[in-house]
């Protein structure tokens, strides 16, 4: 499977932001005290995410079959975009926990 890099990246570029973008409105809600809403879209982040690393694993099968794309800046860059979605979401969840527990003691 032949795969254009930049076609690639662009991908996990654009998945990748939409979970950060949803994870960071996620903790807006929270903090607003709309922690269904932050749930919900904390879930919608989970899914971005996963369309995103939906790429990275064909990304890697194609590596590991040999027919990977050449490594560039944006390959490394699109591969930064997800890593720090995925932290992002990660302290998040837990911003929204502290943001709920908080509100159930006052």
């Amino acid at each position: 499977m032949a795969m254009n890099a930049e076609e690639v990246a662009m991908m996990l570029i654009v998945h990748s932001g939409d979970a950060r973008t949803l994870a960071f409105r996620a903790l807006t809600a929270a903090r607003e005290g709309r922690y269904d809403e932050a749930k919900k879209l904390l879930t919608q982040s989970e899914e971005k995410a996963l369309e995103a690393h939906h790429v990275q694993t064909g990304l890697l099968a194609a590596e590991a079959g040999g027919e990977g794309p050449e490594l560039n800046i944006l390959l490394v860059h699109s591969q930064d975009h997800l890593m720090t979605s995925m932290l992002a979401q990660e302290l998040i969840k837990e911003l929204i926990y502290l943001h709920e527990k908080k509100a159930d003691k006052q």
